[in-house]
C-alpha cells in the first residue's frame, strides 16, 4: 500500500506524466480472503449501479439529495490469485479494468473470463516451465510434487505435471495436495508418504510459506536431513521465513523468483515514514506496533503490562520485512501502467485540454482496458513493463540456491536466470 502511495505522488509531481491531472485512491483491505474482499470490492462498483430514488421523499415532501460515490477508473491488485478471482468476475461485468502486482495463476491468463485482468507479474505456466527446464538441466527424472491446496499451488503443479509430460523423460512418482487446515500430525504423514518413493529424492513444492516450513519440520524430525532436493516456486524465493531453523533440511534448495529489484528512491521514503508524518495510512500504527512489538496508546483501549509502550521515536530500518516480499516494483508498476494508459488516452482524447475533459468524464472502462493493454514503459527496475494478448506479463526469473557447507556467508544465491530459457550455472 505504501508502495502504491509512493507511485501516486511520484506520478502527481511529474510534469510530463498527466499533467494537469491527480490521482487519488480508494484503498480497502481483503484480508487476503476472498469472500471478504468480494464484499469490498462493491463499494467500487457502488457508483455505477442506477438507484431508483423517484419514490423516496423526504419529510418536507422533497426529493433527497443523494450523494452519488464517487467513481473508480481501475484497481491495483490484488495479491492473492483466489481474492484477484472473486474481484475480477465483479470488475469485469462493470467494464472496470484490474491490474494486480502479485497474483500468478495461470486460470487468470484466460481472456475470455478474465477479459478485464492483467498483471505486471509473469503467470506460474512459465515459472513451471521454468522449473522442467532446471529438473532436467540437473539430471533428474524421476521426483514428486507438492501443491498447497487453492488456485496458487494446485495450478502450478497442474502445470508443472503438464509440461513435463509434453517435455518427456520425467516421471512424476507422487502428486500430494497439503489441506488448507492441516490437522495435527498432516505433515509427518506426507514426509511418510514421500518416503514410499525413496528414489525420488527430488520434490516440487509449489506452497505457502506456511506449508514449506512444515514440510521441512516434519523431514527433519524424521531424521531426513539431506535425502530431499527441493526445487520451490516464488512463494518460497528467496525468502527467510520459511527455512528458519530449518536450514539443514532446506540446503541445497533451488528456487525461483520473478526478476526484481530494490527501488532506491522507495527505501529512503519507506525509512523515513512515522506516526507524526504518515496519518494518510490508516493502517499505519497498526504497522508500527507489529513492526516495533510495542503497543501505542490509544484513548479507552488498556495496555497490556506485558508490552511496552511506542515512543513514537523509533525507526524503520532498510530490513528484509518489506524488501524479502519483493512486490514494492510491481506495485510501483501496476500504478504506473494505469498512469501511462490513461495519459495516452488523454492525449488522443482531450488533445491540447487542460485537465479531464468531457470524452474522459466519465472514462470508458472497455477503452481503458484496451490503452493498458498497449503500454510499453521502462518500469522501475529499469525492465520494459508491457502485456500480452491476455494481459500477462513477460517470464523474466532468477533462479537461487539456499547454500550453506561450501560458503563462508550462508544464504540464498544466484545460480542462474530463465527468460524463455534457462542459463543455469552449474559450477
Amino acid at each position: 500500500m505504501e508502495a502504491m502511495l509512493y507511485a501516486l505522488d511520484q506520478i502527481n509531481s511529474d510534469p510530463e506524466l498527466l499533467p494537469n491531472i491527480t490521482l487519488g485512491a480508494r484503498i480497502l483491505d481483503t484480508c487476503s480472503r476472498d469472500t471478504y474482499a468480494l464484499e469490498q470490492s462493491l463499494t467500487f462498483v457502488q457508483a455505477l449501479i442506477q438507484k431508483d430514488t423517484s419514490d423516496i421523499r423526504c419529510s418536507n415532501g422533497e426529493q433527497p439529495i443523494i450523494r452519488k460515490p464517487e467513481r473508480v477508473v481501475g484497481v491495483i491488485g490484488a495479491s492473492g490469485s483466489s481474492v484477484s478471482i472473486m474481484v475480477a468476475n465483479v470488475l469485469r461485468l462493470f467494464e472496470i479494468p484490474q491490474i494486480s502486482y502479485a497474483s500468478t495463476a495461470p486460470e487468470l491468463s484466460d481472456n475470455n473470463r478474465y477479459d478485464f485482468f492483467s498483471r505486471v507479474v509473469p503467470p506460474d505456466s512459465y515459472q513451471a516451465q521454468a522449473m522442467v527446464d532446471i529438473v532436467k538441466a540437473m539430471g533428474w527424472n524421476y521426483v514428486s510434487t507438492l501443491a498447497s491446496e487453492g488456485n496458487y499451488g494446485e495450478s502450478g503443479v497442474d502445470a508443472f505435471i503438464q509440461i513435463s509430460r509434453e517435455a518427456g523423460g520425467l516421471c512424476i512418482a507422487q502428486s500430494m495436495k497439503i489441506p488448507r487446515e492441516p490437522k495435527p500430525g498432516e505433515f509427518d504423514k506426507i514426509i511418510k508418504r514421500l518416503m514410499e518413493t525413496p528414489n525420488a529424492r527430488g520434490v516440487i513444492i509449489f506452497a505457502h510459506e506456511d506449508d514449506i516450513k512444515q514440510v521441512l519440520e516434519a523431514a527433519r524430525k524424521s531424521n531426513l536431513t539431506g535425502h530431499f532436493k527441493f526445487v520451490g516456486s516464488d512463494s518460497w524465493g528467496a525468502k527467510s521465513s520459511p527455512i528458519l531453523d530449518q536450514e539443514e533440511v532446506a540446503e541445497g534448495a533451488v528456487t525461483i523468483l520473478p526478476k526484481r529489484a530494490s527501488i532506491e528512491g522507495f527505501d529512503q521514503y519507506f525509512t523515513t515514514r512515522s506516526l507524526e508524518n504518515n496519518r494518510r495510512n490508516i493502517w499505519f500504527a497498526e504497522f508500527w506496533e507489529d513492526d516495533f512489538r510495542c503497543k501505542l496508546t490509544r484513548p479507552g483501549i488498556k495496555i497490556d503490562p506485558e508490552k511496552k509502550k511506542c515512543t513514537g521515536e523509533e525507526r524503520i530500518s532498510r530490513d528484509s520485512h518489506y524488501e524479502q516480499e519483493g512486490k514494492v516494483q510491481f506495485v510501483i508498476d501496476a500504478v504506473y501502467a494505469m498512469a501511462h494508459a490513461l495519459h495516452n488516452m488523454h492525449q488522443d482524447l482531450c488533445p491540447g485540454a487542460t485537465g479531464v475533459c468531457d470524452k474522459m468524464d466519465p472514462v470508458e472502462g472497455r477503452l481503458l482496458l484496451s490503452y493498458i493493454r498497449s503500454v510499453n514503459f521502462n518500469g522501475s527496475a529499469g525492465t520494459a513493463v508491457l502485456f500480452n494478448e491476455n494481459g500477462d506479463a513477460p517470464g523474466r526469473y532468477d533462479i537461487f540456491q539456499y547454500q550453506m557447507t561450501n560458503t563462508s556467508n550462508p544464504g540464498y544465491r544466484v545460480i542462474g536466470q530463465w527468460t524463455n530459457n534457462l542459463r543455469l550455472n552449474v559450477n
